[in-house]
């Protein structure tokens, strides 16, 4: 049922069995009495089908499939539902990952693969398990770490071997190929990649056999072989494009740029390096977009348009950076930590590590005599010459360098201060100190965002009879998209007031309706799905009540060292299933000494601790029962010092907004 976990496939037109297929489907889909594993199984299916490398068309499904399976799984089914729905779990979980990885989103993809892992070896999958394993190997293979990219392809290659899965060893022996060729070790790669192209000749494969032939291309073009690496490039070229992979040309089109740049034919290095990049930029693929600009910006260089060399060089940075920034390094090594998959190795696998060095090392002693004999004073000429060169483009480059290090300062200053000022701005929409002070007694605002601007805000007002009105807010996103969608759901709380609403039900129900007026100008087919979870209090000081309305967020109220929560209404304020049901909200009857606080998600949902994992929301409820008797002030400091230390090194993952009020 599920995509293959490693490479998907393109498919631009259906045929007749296929689009049966789909049919058969949607079926299942529009069937009310359709059972959630064949439910969950069907958008798994179709997702695969539909797929035409477009996040648009998989993810959506996916998750689709994993609301159901694990709505489904809340009800303890029986072990052969169980399994069918972890299985549908586990593939949504996968293919949600890849495009994570196509994205350059490492931690995202990352977290979705071991995920997948786990549920593939709780169910004795061990095709998912290789295929898993294999996944894991690629993300480290792409960024930069080989060794660890090695040893979970081998371990991916052992279990595929066992089961007699042809595709995958076929795979396998693909991207041990592709690690031997990072590491140097030329022919040991050329070894690899023509035992899995021998593979997909057997089982006709034939995107299959395309990628072994434009790596072998590639290996050939290394070791300096020009002509027979053009033969293999283009054999590659024709296949990828008999069955529409785009993908696959515009590697083809990189390699041939890098062969003919090689031959110092550069006006085909050129022609060729353009269509990569065009194709690369299509597909949104960072690393080929990465690929494709470092070619271009060699050839521009070769021909003296240094303006356009600065250019791509410029673009490759920019895609190296999204690919292998410290944040994501960091994330990489926390979700490893996190999901480590370490078991315990066999004898057999040790002698076969150790053949496999020994081999190596054989084959490197004999590449090292017979060079050495054949052109020990070529290469002292050589050497002579290429540090000539090189002093001369050195020359050129440090121009460049130089130019590049300050456009690169002054966008870095200007990013700074357009951030700085946008924080500004955004702090000016909140509620002041001031009027905090003269209409309550006693009270903390905790916030701690986790960029400079935030999603979360906290606005305060007074109503129309005369009575104060806080909400505390979680606006979709975070940074400075989530700050933007603050300042429209500020605007659109503060316009419902001006109207003269009163209760805190109606007012959501204005803003909501604001909200999604104002987000259907967003360009998307059925208008933005932003907006907020929140909460609202409008306080009576004359009968000790306030009236109140939970979108999401709870309200708790800490009366004699007993938490009364005010649980919250399922919807957000925004566009969204159920945003025709108007919110309803009620009334609390308050008493002197209670403690009012209202919260977003982004404290119990930090991770930290000897373990890493989450604060949760029990723990986080004990936490303020157990500091609900000291001063407001003496709370907020509590708050930040717990949250601190929780966190330890850990990045923070969401904004933070906590309010206290005593009455």
């Amino acid at each position: 049922m599920s995509l293959s976990k490693d490479k998907l496939c393109y498919a631009q037109n259906f045929s007749i069995e296929e689009q049966h297929h789909i049919d058969s489907l949607n079926k299942i889909i529009s069937n009310a009495k359709s059972h959630d594993t064949s439910l969950a199984g069907a958008y798994i299916s179709l997702s695969e089908i539909l797929y035409v490398s477009n996040i648009d068309t998989l993810k959506p499904l996916c998750e689709k499939a994993i609301i159901i399976a694990e709505k489904a799984l809340e009800g303890k089914p029986n072990k052969t539902i169980k399994n069918n729905l972890l299985a549908s779990l586990s593939a949504a979980l996968n293919n949600i990952g890849y495009i994570y990885m196509q994205q350059g989103d490492v931690p995202n993809a990352l977290g979705n693969f071991h995920k997948s892992l786990e549920m593939d070896e709780e169910l004795g999958d061990k095709s998912g398990v290789a295929m898993g394993l294999n996944n894991i190997g690629f993300i480290y293979s792409n960024q930069g770490d080989t060794s660890k990219a090695k040893e979970y392809y081998h371990k991916s290659l052992k279990i595929r071997e066992e089961i007699g899965d042809k595709y995958g060893v076929a795979q396998s022996l693909n991207n041990l190929g592709v690690i031997c060729d990072l590491q140097g070790d030329l022919l040991k790669a050329l070894e690899y990649y023509n035992k899995s192209l021998e593979i997909n000749k057997q089982i006709n494969d034939q995107k299959e056999v395309a990628s072994s032939l434009n790596n072998i291309a590639a290996i050939y073009n290394n070791l300096g072989d020009y002509q027979e690496s053009l033969v293999y490039g283009k054999k590659s070229l024709e296949i990828y494009q008999e069955i529409g992979n785009k993908e696959g040309i515009g590697t083809c089109y990189n390699n041939l740029a890098i062969c003919y740049d090689n031959q110092a034919d550069l006006s085909k290095a050129l022609i060729y390096g353009q269509k990569s990049l065009k194709i690369a930029q299509e597909i949104n693929y960072p690393v080929s977009i990465k690929n494709a600009a470092n070619i271009l910006s060699k050839v521009y260089q070769k021909k003296g348009n240094y303006k356009e060399a600065l250019a791509m060089r410029n673009l490759e940075i920019q895609m190296r950076d999204s690919i292998y920034n410290e944040a994501t390094q960091k994330a990489t090594a926390q979700q490893q930590a996190k999901y480590e998959y370490e078991k315990q190795k066999t004898i057999d696998d040790a002698a076969h590590d150790k053949q496999i060095a020994l081999e190596q090392e054989e084959q490197k002693k004999q590449r090292i005599i017979s060079i050495s004999i054949g052109v020990g004073l070529l290469l002292v000429v050589i050497f002579l010459f290429f540090v000539f060169n090189r002093l001369r483009v050195t020359r050129k480059q440090k121009i460049v360098i130089e130019q590049q290090r300050d456009i690169v300062e002054e966008a870095h200053k200007e990013i700074k201060d357009s951030i700085n000022y946008a924080e500004r701005i955004q702090r000016s929409f909140l509620a002041t100190e001031d009027l905090l002070d003269e209409n309550l007694n006693e009270y903390f605002v905790f916030f701690q965002p986790k960029d400079v601007v935030s999603g979360d805000f906290y606005w305060a007002g007074k109503l129309a009879n005369n009575q104060f009105a806080m909400v505390n807010a979680d606006s979709t996103g975070h940074g400075v998209p989530g700050a933007i969608m603050s300042i429209l759901n500020i605007s659109s709380i503060e316009k419902a007031v001006e109207k003269g609403i009163t209760n805190p039900a109606e007012i959501f129900n204005d803003t909501r309706k604001t909200i999604i007026e104002r987000l259907k100008k967003d360009g998307s087919t059925d208008g933005g799905k932003d907006g907020m979870d929140a909460s609202i209090i409008s306080f009576d000081k004359i009968t000790n009540k306030f009236s109140y309305t939970a979108a999401q967020n709870p309200i708790w109220i800490i009366r004699n060292k007993e938490l009364l929560e005010i649980k919250p209404e399922k919807m957000p304020i925004g566009k969204h299933d159920n945003d025709s049901i108007p919110f309803i909200g009620g009334e609390f009857k308050t008493e002197e000494g209670d403690v009012i606080y209202t919260l977003t998600d982004g404290f119990q949902d930090q991770f930290g601790g000897e373990k890493g994992k989450k604060f949760k929301l029990k723990p986080f409820k004990d936490f303020l029962i157990g500091i609900a008797n000291l001063p407001m002030k003496e709370q907020q400091e509590k708050l930040q010092e717990t949250f601190t230390k929780w966190k330890g090194n850990e990045e923070q993952v969401d904004d933070v907004c906590v309010i206290g009020v005593r009455i």
